[in-house]
């Protein structure tokens, strides 16, 4: 049976690939920060609870819960903050610090610590999930935001150093933009209101072409910057890129 770790795998994105993931008969593997695993998902998920992104152990803590476990055929960061800023008011030096933390620190030391345990290997698949916001060639027009684009464009960086760092073991690392999704998150900064003027899907949507694309995924895309659900959702891709542009959609970094 195949086996796929989804860090954040709570609600919104997460959720929906934990459950994707059991229906296609893997060994589903989340992490959540509460000390049990939330109600109303598969029973069959196996939780490590008690992992925050935050703490510099958490690669321990992860690999401490795989304790046991075969190797990983797909690990997947999805865990993400999203606190919105202004140049107006100004930004918020603890929750820069959490949305780095969480999006583009944390990532590399839990790599680190399943490979150096033995959980990811040949043929190992990781996926880390980012945004079109992290990449610089498309920011033709923003506003504030500073430690939500950045922190995405500094783990767009993390995804390729990792994929160099690991090439001789064959393990690919992918970097996604997943889509915009309408989830509680994009709805608690106020982005509900460009739902439809940017063609959000819903999470399940996203997670559907997201396992599409990683089970496709092989060594010729590691350390590559995709957008397995192309350009509807991206407002400046035309703008940047040209226009009839393809599905998935290689992003500029």
């Amino acid at each position: 049976m195949p086996s796929v770790l989804i860090v954040g795998a709570t609600r919104g994105l997460g959720a929906s690939l934990a459950t994707q993931y059991v229906e296609k008969g893997w060994a589903v593997y989340g992490t959540t920060r509460s000390q049990a695993g939330p109600e109303g998902l598969a029973d069959s998920i196996k939780w490590l609870t008690a992992v925050d992104l935050m703490q510099a152990d958490v690669g321990d803590g992860i690999v401490e819960g795989l304790k046991g476990s075969k190797p990983l055929d797909v690990a997947i960061i999805t865990a993400g903050v999203f606190a919105t800023e202004d140049f107006q008011d100004g930004p918020k030096w603890d929750e820069e610090l959490r949305m780095y933390t969480t999006s583009s620190v944390a990532p590399v030391f839990i790599v680190h610590r399943l490979v150096h345990a033995g959980l990811l290997h040949k043929g190992s698949k990781v996926v880390l999930v980012s945004s079109e916001a992290g990449s610089l060639a498309l920011r033709t027009e923003a506003e504030g935001n500073y430690a939500h684009h950045a922190s995405k464009a500094a783990l767009n960086m993390v995804g390729k150093l990792l994929s160099f760092d690991l090439k001789d073991k064959e393990i690919v690392v992918s970097i996604v933009h997943p889509g915009f999704m309408r989830t509680e998150m994009t709805r608690g900064v106020g982005f509900d209101k460009y739902w439809d003027e940017f063609h959000a899907v819903t999470a399940d949507e996203a997670a559907k072409s997201l396992i599409g694309w990683t089970d496709k995924l092989d060594m010729s895309k590691s350390g590559q910057y995709w957008a397995p659900r192309g350009p509807l959702d991206i407002g400046t891709a035309e703008a940047v890129l040209g226009k009839g542009l393809p599905t998935p959609l290689e992003l500029p970094w």
